[in-house]
């Protein structure tokens, strides 16, 4: 995978106009509260006349409250003002944290509505018996790591990534996969990873050669699933990685992009398409949700894939999300975020390749509880290189297993 260099900060809460006006009059209304109710202006009581006339004033009112049965008004009135004011201070805090919402807020659903998470959460996702991890466990049964690998990553689903530029293998492959998927009653996560300048030429280069080898390519990827049910990621990287081209060439990725959504949705009718949508430290949401749109998530996408293969915290990417899905306009239109490798969070610089320190996220789950956010998944095969600790796609075990710790 490609390098995801931290860009302008995603969508985060703002105070609205009302909201900001609403902490405005509060925070007055604590400042004048003393003066409104006939105890002077705060700042004459710093003074020393201020001091010396409250000394004499408090040893007028103990002789008075000397007097049996007299409470003292001004101290009734004290108390009254301290009640007021913790009042106040409890608006304001609440009036406040609006500008950091809790992860899975919502925002103003009253302006643009999300869907609720489309699959149920009973949903269990397939796990592939020949992922990377489950292959190296049953070559190596005696190593002291193996058994934690195959509990903490080797068991889990993760999705299966399909990368072969012959069409025909490629088709028998996802074939497969999708029949032994439906035999054992679980939904497969499938990667198109094939088009035309993938990666930018960087770690993970390749694909089909031209957009006529990758028509056809996508074409046979369709015809595999067939009427089975999957989730199908699009082209990880494809929308954020387009300035790294040729004008030509982005027009032709536009167009081989809105190809695979329409062939994808033709032919496989069952599946659930996710463009690739960066992630949170990459893009502007309005400039990833103007690229989503020329590409046609509008006519065939059902939502958006993000942090695919990247560290970014879960909360962030929620947010990302949920700001790109508002900029679509588009209600049916959900999120699901790669989790397989963001228990830690990203390194402080956003070192993108086998960045050391990492730990496994949330195991994929349809449970997020979040309007839009339809699930969290392992899309990134946990173990896998990214192209530094070794070449990109090669399973590492000592990698592997410091992501359990």
């Amino acid at each position: 995978m490609s390098e995801r260099t931290p860009g302008k900060a995603g969508a985060r809460g703002r105070l609205g106009f009302w909201q900001r006006l609403r902490l405005q009059v509060l925070l007055l209304g604590l400042i004048g509260l003393p003066r409104w109710l006939g105890l002077g202006a705060l700042p004459r009581a710093l003074t020393r006349q201020g001091r010396r006339e409250r000394r004499e004033g408090r040893e007028r009112r103990e002789r008075r409250e000397r007097r049996p049965g007299r409470r003292s008004p001004l101290r009734t009135r004290r108390g009254i003002v301290q009640l007021l004011a913790l009042a106040l201070m409890a608006e304001v805090a609440t009036a406040a944290t609006t500008l950091h919402p809790p992860v899975g807020w919502a925002g103003d659903e009253s302006a643009f509505p999300l869907p609720k998470p489309y699959f149920p959460v009973t949903t269990r996702f397939y796990t592939d018996p020949d992922n990377p991890a489950a292959q190296w466990v049953r070559g190596n049964p005696h190593d002291r790591r193996a058994t934690v690998i195959r509990k903490r990553i080797a068991d889990q689903p993760q999705a299966a990534w399909f990368t072969d530029t012959d069409q025909g293998r490629v088709e028998a492959q996802v074939r497969q996969v999708v029949r032994d998927a439906r035999a054992r009653g679980r939904l497969p996560v499938l990667v198109a990873y094939a088009i035309p300048h993938r990666d930018c030429g960087k770690h993970s280069s390749g694909g089909m050669a031209d957009p006529s080898g990758y028509r056809n390519w996508i074409s046979g990827f369709a015809r595999g699933i067939g009427a089975s049910r999957a989730i199908v990621i699009l082209e990880p990287d494809a929308l954020a990685h387009l300035t790294c081209l040729k004008r030509r060439q982005q027009t032709e990725r536009y167009a081989e992009l809105s190809y695979a959504g329409r062939t994808l949705r033709r032919q496989a009718a069952q599946a659930r398409i996710y463009y690739d949508a960066g992630n949170s430290g990459w893009l502007p949401s309005s400039v990833m949700a103007e690229r989503l749109e020329r590409a046609g998530i509008d006519r065939y996408g059902d939502g958006i894939a993000l942090n695919v293969s990247n560290f970014n915290a879960t909360r962030d990417e929620v947010r990302y999300g949920l700001s790109v899905l508002r900029e679509l306009r588009m209600p049916r239109l959900g999120a699901v975020i790669d989790t397989s490798r963001n228990g830690a969070g990203p390194t402080h610089d956003h070192r993108f390749c086998d960045p050391p320190g990492r730990k496994l996220g949330t195991p994929p789950t349809a449970r997020t509880g979040i309007p839009g956010i339809d699930a969290y998944l392992w899309v990134k095969q946990p173990g896998q290189a990214d192209g530094c600790a070794a070449t990109a796609g090669l399973f590492v075990p000592g990698y592997a297993f410091r992501l359990t710790r």
